[in-house]
């Protein structure tokens, strides 16, 4: 009988409780007691869930109040002596590594934040240093084992595999690596030792660190590694891969003493034939055959084909990935059958896979054929117009004239900014006034002249306030904004929204991805008014705001029926028009964010341009490229490795680039230089991720490193990102700091 299994289950909750919980103890206003119940109170919803779904395969310790990463960093004692220093209790200290720490014992920044592969969740960073003492300390996978044992579920506990962590931890140079890798060894055979005193059969080692492309050197350490973990190992271990194939290192892994392999049907490109040159008949193979990353129904025929030459073998069917990227259940939605039909959330895809172990064994045939006649059907009409635009899009429809330089002169003249020009990443704080206005106004509780004059007062006060500490560009706050995707997919043709479909992105943030169901084009502008009107109010220049095509294509649920260039290429077509909009209404500096470029950038170095950034980079080019010479275009991105694309990003042909630099401890500014990047840059000063808030002294030296690595005539000053989920005492607080520093570096 076919078996079925998840990798991972979404944690937040059916409606984000989870995040409700950890706000609620980050103000002060529940107990450490309150958090943990609500945490057992979830778990313990979702393990039900499953068995009543009756997936044959439950998980455990997929569950976090934060981020996995920092859990398995926390079990193993790998914790800085900077926050180890301050003497917190265990909880504090882990949101002290998630969110920094500002307080009587102390003051320590957040560790850095990157993407989760190619993913739009990010991971906390963990570090090692040469004083670490790698060692179980942590409880946390062993308690909640036992917790699913004792309300009848027997689970198989998750934690992140060895190879993957160390790929991902920031190691001291110090640091004795054969010291580390015994010590980690070590470290996880305790783990497995004390899931088999509990009981537990089974362990679930996640290593997506496999598909990408490895160094023989970095084979040679998955093989060590595991050779020594492996030796008389009690449980039965599956190694779960995901985000893609393991070609460089596929030989090496079905050699290794371990009872299962996960591998990822849906991302790797060359999973199958990997397969077909032979799969050992001793081991399990979990076949990732559902989309773990988007929402439309699986297509059951060909995910049938995938697996067809499989069935003979332990199979076991599975997500692609862990269902973390997804929404809880399509339940909770007002979509009309036609369209809801094609969407599967995460409770969704537990029905699709005994689907599928059905239909593996030939029961069920009539729900393939239901399956078949839904796919069959047609979805909407294609835009005859947008088709022909696209065709007819030519090399010099992706030029900007005249070049960089040339621009930079001519734009100095017009704007004539000072020495190291102030500014922000664009959002304000969102607060309870400014969400319960908006959300008034969608149930007409409010008419819209009331939102609107409520939405004037919030820019008003707040240029008068940027005005009162001195920045130079100013910016309107995006007070009318819920999210900067889903705000303009609201405005274009071929989007549709869910109610409750939150996807967590990092610690108590989420995000609810629009989904793009057909062709896309802009029915009117979008961002002028505000814009148009915020300008009115000053004499200082106020950037207009834009979402770039990449950055809406990445954090939307994508078409699948269309490839990503071409939904990419539809959404730079409309930004374009609003662009020029922008431009006529007089707003001369412009910003268009690409937050998530690096995002969806192939985890393979050989695949970057011909797959990706071949016509990432163009489409970008596009928005701009009939601007004239004296509008300034910014872009900004955030929580992402750039040196190994920064030769593309510069390719953007931008005037100013900002991006998030203040975790990194500016790292990529060398970078920058050694590449001699032409663009003007705005490396982020300060994190606005951490309520924490820097000092005049801090930002003033964090200033000066940058000057002493990058020609001050390029420099722009501002945050890493935007405010818009930060207090408002916080923010001007660290703003008034920063406009002081720079003021002070100005007289020296």
């Amino acid at each position: 009988m076919v078996k079925t299994t998840i990798v991972g289950f979404p944690r937040i909750g059916e409606f984000r409780e989870l995040k409700f919980a950890t706000e609620a103890f980050f103000r002060g206003d529940s107990t450490t007691k309150d958090l943990l119940q609500k945490g057992k109170e979830l778990r313990k919803k979702h393990w039900q869930l499953l068995k009543d779904s009756g997936i044959d395969e439950i998980t455990s310790n997929d569950f976090s109040f934060y981020d996995t990463t920092l859990d398995t960093a926390c079990l193993f004692n790998i914790v800085p002596a900077a926050v180890r220093s301050l003497a917190l209790t265990p909880l504090e200290e882990y949101f002290a590594l998630a969110r920094g720490y500002q307080g009587e014992k102390g003051d320590v920044k957040a560790r850095p934040m990157k993407k989760w592969f190619n993913t739009n969740y990010h991971y906390l960073t963990p570090k090692i240093e040469a004083s670490t003492n790698v060692r179980v300390v942590g409880t946390k996978i062993f308690d909640e084992y036992q917790e699913a044992k004792s309300l009848g579920i027997e689970t198989r506990p998750v934690i992140l595999g060895p190879f993957t962590f160390l790929q991902l931890a920031e190691i001291d140079d110090d640091v004795n690596q054969e010291k580390l890798i015994i010590q980690l060894t070590v470290a996880y055979q305790e783990v497995f030792s004390k899931l088999d005193n509990l009981g537990a059969k089974w362990i679930q080692l996640d290593e997506p660190g496999l598909v990408k492309d490895l160094s023989t050197e970095q084979v040679n350490v998955f093989e060590t590694l595991y050779q020594n973990l492996l030796v008389d190992k009690p449980l039965n271990v599956l190694i779960q891969t995901y985000f893609g194939d393991v070609r460089d290192v596929y030989h090496s892994l079905i050699t290794l003493p371990v009872d299962a392999i996960g591998l990822d049907f849906v991302e790797g490109k060359q999973t199958k034939a990997l397969l077909t040159s032979g799969f050992p008949e001793d081991k399990i193979l979990y076949a990732g055959v559902v989309n773990g990353k988007n929402i439309w129904r699986n297509q059951f025929e060909q995910t049938l084909l995938q697996v067809k030459d499989f069935q003979n073998k332990k199979l076991v069917l599975s997500t692609s990935c862990s269902l973390l990227h997804v929404p809880y259940t399509t339940d909770n939605e007002s979509f009309s059958p036609e369209i809801v039909n094609y969407f599967s959330f995460a409770k969704e895809k537990l029905e699709e896979l005994k689907v599928l172990a059905s239909l593996v064994e030939h029961k069920e045939m009539h729900l393939l054929q239901q399956n078949k006649a839904l796919f069959a059907a047609k979805r909407f009409d294609e835009n005859s117009e947008l088709k022909e635009k696209l065709e007819q899009l030519t090399a010099k429809d992706f030029e900007r004239s005249p070049d960089f330089e040339q621009r930079r002169l001519i734009q100095k003249n017009v704007f004539q900014l000072p020495d190291l020009p102030t500014t922000t990443i664009g959002s304000f704080p969102q607060t309870k006034e400014v969400k319960q206005n908006r959300s008034k106004w969608k149930k007409g509780e409010i008419d819209q002249q009331h939102y609107e004059q409520f939405i004037e007062k919030q820019i008003k006060e707040w240029l008068e306030w940027q005005e009162s500490i001195d920045l130079d560009v100013l910016v309107h706050g995006e007070f009318e904004r819920n999210d900067m995707v889903e705000y303009f997919g609201q405005q274009l043709d071929g989007y549709l929204f869910s109610k409750n479909g939150w996807v967590q992105s990092y610690g108590t943030r989420g995000v609810k991805p629009p989904i793009i169901w057909s062709d896309i084009t802009r029915k009117a502008p979008i961002t002028v008014k505000w814009s148009a009107f915020a300008q009115s109010q000053t004499k200082k220049v106020v950037k207009g705001m834009l979402t770039g095509p990449v950055t809406i294509l990445n954090w939307s649920f994508p078409r699948e029926d269309v490839s990503t260039k071409e939904s990419t290429l539809q959404l730079a077509l409309a930004i374009q028009e609003e662009v020029l909009d922008l431009e006529k209404n007089g707003i001369r500096m412009i910003q268009i964010d690409e937050a998530a470029l690096r995002e969806k950038l192939p985890l393979r170095q050989s695949d970057w341009y011909s797959e990706y950034l071949d016509w990432a980079i163009p489409a970008f080019r596009l928005i701009h490229s009939k601007v004239k010479p004296e509008t300034q275009i910014h872009t900004h991105m955030c929580y992402s490795e750039f040196t190994d694309i920064l030769s593309a990003i510069d390719q953007m042909d931008a005037d100013v680039i900002s991006f998030e630099a203040s975790r990194s401890n500016l790292a990529i500014l060398d970078e920058l230089v050694r590449r001699h990047f032409k663009t003007a840059v705005g490396p982020g000063v300060y994190d606005i991720h951490s309520p924490r808030i820097p000092s005049v002294e801090e930002l003033t030296t964090t200033i000066h490193e940058i000057i002493k690595k990058v020609p001050r005539e390029k420099i722009w000053i501002n945050p890493d990102c935007g405010l818009k989920t930060r207090g408002i005492v916080e923010t001007k607080a660290s703003l008034a700091n920063m406009t002081k520093a720079v003021a002070a570096i100005r007289e020296e």
